[in-house]
């Protein structure tokens, strides 16, 4: 049956009982806007970032070798993640790509950061940037600050030194190197170690091929890829206990979010977003914007991802491989966070009494289903969207 507006309101009373097979929402559903795939595909004179949002951009194409997008590129943010790309440089500087380099493997392709601790402290700390920093002629680059020596996430970095660091890997480091890292980036995994959504930015937005090292930091345990999520954030690799540390030389505050890669056949653009969002803001809510903005770029050689964009609702919902109640679970949405749907067609019955929905969504960057009944929109089948 359809659902209009007000029925959808007034279904904030009747939500404690959910479809214990599919998902634990917590709140009712609210209209969202939905920039259209025409959205995301138009070329637009500068980057639009969201309100409350600071940003650092860089898209750089090694075809022309222009720099189609810059905003705030040399600005200093924390790094959170994308410094592994430095660890990992750094430790195959002078022997090269290890025997066995599954743990490298786990650090690049799921962001394992007790491999990027074990490694910071076994290669030397704030040594291995400041090292990087002279061999890859970094400008923005910086070591954590002296009150937090052993949190690498604390790294300082900037979009255009992160493209510098990108062109090292493409066009001068040693092919085993190369081949390594950009191997592991092309197989980045859909949950982090840590169980935090991989699939923002880069590759939310954009069809394969793509490589990408993303990196978050600040928001606890919210935006779990699975039930079993850790709590640990990606940037603490050890508890600083300082009674009143100095001021940091970069925002430590705010919660960060930073998508980082390559985009399009033969690695042609190199893509480095870096965002600062308000301290509380949930892992959902900083996801959105960052794949608003990211739809904003202009990045030569990407092929955008086809479909429609949704607002969704509730926690624990799952993105099943099919379209039934029993389909195996593929990952959890972050909660609230806005969705491409490429199509849609009928399933299972979900029920969240006294409604019903049949209706399944395609979500392209998952590979898998997930029921209409979270996605904000006044009816059971989606407007605008075709059948699968």
């Amino acid at each position: 049956m359809a659902m209009d507006v007000r029925r959808r309101t007034a279904w904030a009373a009747g939500i404690a009982a959910v479809a214990a097979a599919l998902s634990g929402p917590t709140a009712p559903p609210a209209h969202a806007d939905r920039p259209t795939d025409a959205d995301a595909r138009a070329v637009v004179p500068a980057v639009t970032v969201p309100p409350g949002v600071t940003a650092g951009v860089a898209v750089f194409d090694r075809q022309t070798g222009t720099f189609t997008e810059q905003l705030n590129a040399d600005t200093q943010f924390r790094s959170a993640s994308v410094v592994k790309l430095l660890i990992a440089l750094d430790a195959m500087w002078t022997g090269g790509v290890p025997a066995d380099h599954t743990r490298l493997d786990a650090m690049l392709r799921s962001s394992d950061d007790d491999v990027a601790s074990s490694l910071w402290v076994q290669d030397g700390g704030s040594a291995i940037v400041t090292r990087m920093v002279a061999r890859l002629g970094l400008t923005d680059t910086a070591p954590p600050p002296a009150a937090y020596p052993g949190t690498w996430g604390y790294t300082a970095l900037s979009a255009a030194d992160t493209v510098r660091i990108y062109r090292y890997l493409l066009d001068s480091a040693p092919a085993p190197v190369r081949d390594l890292v950009m191997g592991d980036l092309r197989q980045s995994t859909r949950c982090g170690a840590d169980g935090f959504d991989q699939r923002f930015g880069i590759p939310t937005v954009f069809d394969r091929p793509w490589a990408v090292k993303q990196g978050w930091s600040g928001f606890g345990a919210s935006g779990d890829c699975s039930d079993t999520a850790a709590t640990a954030t990606t940037t603490t690799s050890r508890t600083v206990k300082d009674a009143a540390p100095a001021p940091a030389s970069v925002d430590i505050d705010q919660v960060a979010l930073h998508t980082t890669g390559t985009v399009g056949a033969g690695d042609r653009s190199i893509v480095a977003v870096f965002t600062l969002q308000p301290h509380g803001t949930a892992f959902g809510a900083a996801y959105t914007n960052l794949d608003r903005l990211v739809r904003t770029l202009n990045v030569p050689g990407g092929a955008v991802r086809p479909g429609s964009w949704f607002g969704t609702w509730g926690s624990g919902v799952h993105v099943r491989a099919g379209t039934t109640t029993g389909s195996a679970v593929l990952t959890n949405l972050p909660p609230g966070v806005e969705t491409l749907v490429s199509c849609q067609k009928q399933g299972d019955t979900v029920s969240v009494p006294p409604y019903t929905n049949d209706w399944w969504a395609y979500l392209p960057q998952y590979g898998g289903y997930m029921s209409n009944i979270y996605i904000s929109s006044p009816d059971n089948e989606l407007p605008g969207v075709p059948v699968c």
